[in-house]
């Protein structure tokens, strides 16, 4: 009859297979790849005098940067060891010219 069909043959499956993983790659992998990369080169890029937030949310200035580890300096005046890499990104100056801390 009409309706009666074969089995999808291996290459069918093969092809859809390997359009899932494109989508996959294309809409997960590629941009955490990228966002990640970015993230790497906005570390390297942190000087003595930034302005930025850790991941934790806090707020502080950088007073000193090893290879792995950033010294922070608060609004209380304390000094804080953090992980480079929890360092999310920089602050600037507020929409009101005032800084953010």
């Amino acid at each position: 009859m009409f309706f009666a069909q074969e089995g999808l043959g291996p290459w069918t499956m093969i092809i859809v297979l390997v359009a899932l993983f494109a989508l996959m790659y294309f809409f997960l992998i590629r941009p955490r790849q990228k966002q990640q990369k970015e993230h790497e080169e906005m570390t390297k890029e942190l000087k003595a005098g930034d302005r930025v937030i850790t991941a934790g949310g806090i707020y502080g200035q950088i007073e000193s940067l090893s290879e792995d580890s950033a010294v922070l300096k608060v609004e209380s005046g304390a000094a804080i060891r953090v992980a480079r890499g929890s360092i999310l990104g920089k602050q600037g100056v507020t929409e009101g010219g005032r800084e953010p801390f």
